[in-house]
């Protein structure tokens, strides 16, 4: 029985990450400070025989040599989380993006020259693309930063160099290594704390307050349920031909954000009205924003059977039913 590690597994994305080895039969080993993850994401499974949960951040190098010791495998999806958080806490987003994967990825590499064949999914970011004016993005598409003055580019700016350190790891120590691209995955547990759309929208509605919408709404955006992501990444790990590559990973569906809003109160309650927020309202006078970002999903889909089970209306109805309680 394969043991896995999973770093942030407190987590939204993590928690349903947790379920879904624990149902493939796997140990699962999951370590999380909660500083934005919950324990409350993962109390259904701290009673499974096959499941442990560690308080601690994956900063501690000694903690993460032995939970690496333990592991055939790792998940690192520990980072900085949600536009607010970045954009507010910068020190932070670049700290907590860059030295934990280097000490993982150095235990990895570790346990690799001692014959061991552990791997590690690095879970990276469209962020990554920055501003980048293409209509789609491939993987090997450039990399478009805004100014060091605009916060927000460092959460992108630092997986960058996440990205770079593992694919370095890879090209010269062959340590296995699997990147995956996030891009909005949405479902149950999101929290819009950190201000994620979806879960905001949806907490509005529900509480009979107009969803509020930043700038204009013609921020054209791609969302993926979590099961669909998760199944991908778990696919991924499981492909010999995935080791030493970059994936982008999400739904190829675009919608603007008030179109979304809109979707949001149609199924909660037509009466209301979405209403608009500024940037400088909602964040600060630099924070500058993403218009358009949609993946190319061609890579991903020749290499696994990757194929979206749930639309657009599915996981906003999910989402609702989950906010319902």
């Amino acid at each position: 029985m394969a043991t896995s590690l999973i770093t942030g597994g407190a987590g939204f994305i993590g928690s349903h990450l947790a379920e879904a080895l624990l149902d493939a039969g796997h140990q699962v080993i999951v370590v999380d400070d909660e500083s934005t993850g919950s324990k409350k994401n993962i109390e259904p499974l701290l009673d499974h025989p096959s499941f442990r949960f560690v308080h601690g951040t994956v900063s501690d190098r000694d903690l993460v040599k032995d939970l690496v010791n333990q592991s055939d495998e790792v998940y690192h999806l520990a980072a900085a989380v949600g536009v607010a958080l970045i954009n507010q806490e910068p020190i932070q987003t670049i700290e907590r993006n860059i030295y934990p994967t280097e000490l993982l990825l150095a235990e990895v590499q570790r346990r690799h020259a001692e014959g061991d064949n552990v791997r590690l999914f690095l879970a990276s970011t469209s962020e990554v693309y920055g501003k980048n004016p293409k209509d789609k993005w491939t993987e090997e598409d450039d990399l478009v930063f805004g100014a060091t003055t605009r916060p927000r580019w460092s959460y992108g700016a630092s997986k960058a160099i996440d990205e770079f350190l593992a694919l370095a790891y890879w090209y010269q120590k062959q340590t296995p290594v699997v990147i995956g691209r996030f891009f909005n995955v949405v479902g149950p547990r999101q929290t819009g704390a950190y201000g994620m759309v979806l879960p905001r929208f949806v907490d509005a509605a529900l509480a009979g307050k107009s969803p509020t919408v930043h700038h204009d709404g013609s921020q054209i955006r791609c969302f993926a349920h979590v099961a669909d992501v998760v199944g991908a990444v778990i696919q991924l790990m499981r492909t010999d031909a995935a080791v030493g590559q970059v994936f982008n990973i999400g739904s190829d569906r675009p919608v603007t954000i008030l179109e979304l809003a809109k979707m949001v109160i149609s199924q909660v309650n037509p009466e209301l009205e979405v209403t608009f927020q500024t940037y400088e309202e909602a964040y600060s006078s630099n924070f500058e924003d993403i218009n358009r970002r949609v993946p190319d999903l061609t890579k991903i889909k020749n290499c696994i059977d990757y194929a979206p089970q749930f639309t657009l209306e599915d996981i906003v109805a999910d989402v609702i039913r989950h906010q319902k309680g």
